[in-house]
């Protein structure tokens, strides 16, 4: 089992920003390449989208006080992918690279693409960033997010000055 790197975050709106900013600069260069005619603004994201990114399958269960979050992430190496937390999120980033040789004979369809799996998940409940634990395993990311420590409510003694 093959540990991932994991970074405890306070947001993750700058992560997400910069996707954001990322298709929206390709889906502007698509509006380029059309010399402005036909505009499409919605079909050229959605290309822009499929291009720069792919959403990984996920599974969240709630399980012994902790979330576990399996995510498959086939043909990623452990070591690029990282995880970001928050108490409320989990943020998955890896990066995919597919790359054909002379040696590998004539390809006459492929598949595989390269690129980079952004998948941000909202928990139900608060967590322990604290206590995150992630590894991967053929293919599969698996997290293991502890719940945070509840508040609990208590009265307070008055005292007098």
């Amino acid at each position: 089992m093959a540990s991932v790197q994991l970074l405890k975050k306070d947001s993750i709106i700058d992560d997400i920003e910069r996707l954001h900013q990322r298709i929206a600069e390709r889906a502007y260069a698509c509006f380029q390449g059309r010399n402005g005619g036909d505009t499409d603004p919605f079909g050229d994201w959605l290309t822009a989208e499929r291009e720069l990114v792919w959403k990984p399958a996920i599974e969240v269960r709630e399980q012994d006080g902790a979330f576990v979050v399996q995510a498959a992430l086939p043909g990623v190496d452990a070591k690029n992918i990282e995880v970001d937390v928050t108490p409320q999120d989990v943020v998955i980033k890896a990066e995919t690279e597919h790359v054909h040789t002379k040696d590998d004979g004539q390809v006459h369809r492929c598949e595989f693409a390269s690129g980079e799996a952004f998948r941000s998940i909202e928990l139900p409940k608060p967590i322990d960033t604290a206590k995150v634990k992630a590894d991967f395993q053929n293919g599969m990311l698996r997290i293991t997010a502890p719940f945070a420590a509840e508040a609990q409510a208590r009265r307070v003694a008055v005292t007098t000055a």
